[in-house]
C-alpha cells in the first residue's frame, strides 16, 4: 500500500517548489543539447517538458507516482513531442539495451533507493555516444554545509520520500562509466538556512563510443 504523504502530497509540493524561473534556467541549460529519443527517469509532473529542444523526437517517461502523472497531463498534451509513460522504476528500465539517444534526470538521483543501479540502467539503454543530462542536488564540499546535510539526512529521508541530501552525484555518474562533457556546481539562491538543500550538480555526460 502506497504512503499517502509520498503519493499525494509530495508530488504537489515538488511541482510547486521546483518550477521557479531559476530552476527553469537550470533545466534548460542541461536539456539543450539533447536530441532524438530520450528516456527521462523521475519524470514527475513534466516540469522539463517545456525545455526539451526541437531536436528531441520522443520522450519515454519513467515515473512511479500516479499523482505526478496526473499533474503532468496538461504539459504532456501541449508538448511539441510525443511522451510515452512506460515504467515506474528507474532502477529497472523496460527498454532494450543501446536504443536511446539520450537520457535526463532532474532531482531524481537523490531519491532513487539505488542510484548506482539506476545509472547502470541508463548507461545500458543508451546508444554508444548517447548523452546523459542531469540536474541534481547533493553533497556540498563546504564542511559547514555538509555537516548539516549529514545531520538532517535521516529526517529528510523520512519526510521527503527517501530523498538524500548528501549523495556525491559526480562520483556516482563517473562510477557508472560515463565520460563527462561538462559539469558545474552552483548554490541555488536563497537564505543561508536552505543551503543543505541547494547545492546543485548540473551537466552532461556521455556513454563512450
Amino acid at each position: 500500500m502506497s504512503n499517502p504523504w509520498n503519493e499525494y502530497v509530495l508530488p504537489r509540493m515538488t511541482d510547486r517548489l521546483l518550477r521557479t524561473p531559476t530552476v527553469g534556467r537550470y533545466r534548460q541549460e542541461v536539456a539543450s543539447s539533447l536530441s532524438g529519443d530520450i528516456v527521462e527517469i523521475g519524470f514527475g509532473s513534466g516540469l522539463n517538458v517545456p525545455y526539451y529542444p526541437a531536436a528531441v523526437t520522443g520522450i519515454t517517461a519513467i515515473e512511479p507516482s500516479q499523482t505526478a502523472r496526473r499533474l503532468a497531463v496538461e504539459r504532456v498534451e501541449t508538448a511539441g513531442v510525443s511522451v510515452e509513460f512506460l515504467g515506474v522504476d528507474g532502477q529497472d528500465l523496460p527498454i532494450a539495451s543501446g536504443t536511446m539517444d539520450g537520457a535526463l534526470s532532474t532531482f531524481t538521483l537523490c531519491t532513487i533507493p539505488d542510484a548506482a543501479q539506476a545509472l547502470d540502467e541508463i548507461f545500458r539503454v543508451l546508444k554508444p555516444g548517447g548523452q546523459f543530462a542531469f540536474l541534481e542536488h547533493g553533497v556540498c564540499p563546504d564542511s559547514r554545509v555538509r555537516k548539516w546535510q549529514n545531520r538532517l539526512n535521516p529526517l529528510q529521508r523520512r519526510t521527503a520520500g527517501g530523498c538524500n541530501l548528501n549523495r556525491s552525484i559526480d562520483h556516482l555518474i563517473e562510477s557508472a562509466g560515463f565520460s563527462t562533457v561538462w559539469m558545474r556546481n552552483t548554490q541555488m539562491p536563497g537564505p543561508a538556512f536552505a543551503s543543505p538543500w541547494g547545492y546543485l550538480y548540473l551537466g552532461v555526460s556521455t556513454k563512450p563510443e
